[in-house]
């Protein structure tokens, strides 16, 4: 006779849960045009979600790319390991946001784009930062340049809440 697997009740919820992510991620991407930030997070991190939220009401478009595999995605894309969150933004295959960056700050960058660079990053996940704002503690906290090579440099600090 054969055993069969029989998986836990938790098993096949998360799975169910995977499973229907991806749809909502091909929905966004239906809805959206090229011009839009290509946000690759883990389809059970809910923070991502309010930070689209706030790019969305500064204007800034977003789809989302769900991945399990984000050390990959941060790798491909040259994140240096301390410079690390938990989604990686990625406009035109060309420039990255990593983290909580405030839609202001995605702008300035856009619109001059430092010489040697590729993008910014708020390492970590900083109270009081688009997509950690619960209106309670907010904690000043660094905006970094990402440059070609690994490297990284400072590029402002952000020492008030975003406006909501």
């Amino acid at each position: 006779m054969r055993k069969f697997y029989k998986p836990s009740v938790a098993t096949a919820v998360l799975v169910l849960l995977l499973a229907a992510f991806p749809v909502l991620a091909d929905n966004d991407v239906g809805k959206q045009g090229d011009n839009a930030l290509v946000v690759y997070k883990n389809p059970l991190c809910f923070c991502c979600r309010k930070w689209m939220a706030h790019l969305h009401k500064a204007g800034i478009r977003t789809r989302t790319d769900n991945s399990v595999h984000m050390g990959e995605i941060k790798g491909q894309w040259g994140v240096p390991a301390g410079m690390q969150s938990c989604h990686t933004a990625v406009w035109q295959q060309k420039y990255v946001f990593e983290g909580h960056v405030p839609a202001r700050l995605i702008r300035q960058y856009l619109s001059d784009p430092p010489e040697g660079s590729f993008g910014l990053t708020v390492p970590g996940m900083p109270k009081g930062s688009p997509g950690m704002d619960d209106g309670g503690e907010f904690e000043p906290y660094n905006v970094y340049l990402l440059m070609r090579g690994g490297d990284y440099r400072f590029y402002t600090r952000v020492t008030e809440r975003e406006s909501r």
